[in-house]
């Protein structure tokens, strides 16, 4: 049997690396879909900054800061979900940022569940 510690990990890698693709990989098309959105340029780059940090938070020694990282990535995708919503976007392209809000929420009950 897998242990629990392999399996947040690996949710973790999961999460920071679909950040990681959607902020570096693919900026072009964030690019493009923040001006669809009628968002300014800054706050785009304040999201991707965020973004990224947040991801690299998970990865952390000190749960506080793991806590951080997953807590300001669910906020994001929350924002993310309400844009979508603002724009009647339909629900399959809201379905990449519940699955993170759920993969984030594992991740902090896991990590304060191991603090005690």
């Amino acid at each position: 049997m897998i242990p629990m510690l392999s399996v947040i990990y690996a949710i973790k890698t999961f999460v920071a690396a679909s950040i990681f693709f959607v902020w570096v990989v693919r900026y072009r098309e964030i690019i493009e879909e923040f001006k669809f959105y009628e968002l300014p340029s800054w706050l785009r780059d304040l999201v991707g900054i965020l973004k990224l940090s947040f991801s690299f938070m998970l990865f952390s020694n000190d749960i506080y800061v793991t806590i951080l990282g997953a807590s300001g990535i669910i906020f994001l995708m929350a924002a993310a979900v309400y844009t979508h919503l603002r724009v009647k976007n339909p629900f399959h392209k809201m379905l990449p940022a519940f699955g993170l809000i759920v993969l984030n929420l594992i991740i902090i009950f896991y990590t304060i569940d191991t603090t005690n």
